[in-house]
């Protein structure tokens, strides 16, 4: 069960860096508008959306998928799912012994 979650949450990991690079931001929109020249520049800016609406759609689906699988490998992480462990709580504790001050040494001042 965890080889298939974590497979999937691999496999939605690269594909929605993939679709997050392949899309253009908002910002790319405007400047062609404003100074890209052409005779469709104000129909960029007003509306146009083209593959956008699929590629947002496609990542927040993604994104979806890797928020579900992130969240499921926590929760089989933990042995016992109802007491987590903290970190101070499972390191070994010692104790030095401090030897007292010889008495040859000066009092300080």
């Amino acid at each position: 069960m965890h080889a298939i979650i974590l497979t999937v949450h691999i496999i939605a990991c690269l594909l929605l860096i993939g679709f997050v690079l392949i899309q253009h931001g908002k910002g790319a929109d405007a400047g062609a508008a404003f100074g890209g020249g052409g005779g469709g520049a104000s129909g960029s800016l007003f509306g146009s959306q083209g593959s956008a609406s699929f590629l947002s759609r496609a990542s927040a689906i993604l994104a979806t998928i890797f928020f579900i699988t992130s969240l499921t490998l926590a929760y089989f992480s933990v042995e016992t799912p109802g007491k987590a462990k903290s970190v101070t709580e499972s390191a070994p504790t010692t104790e030095q012994k401090v030897d007292k001050t010889p008495a040859d040494l000066p009092e300080l001042p």
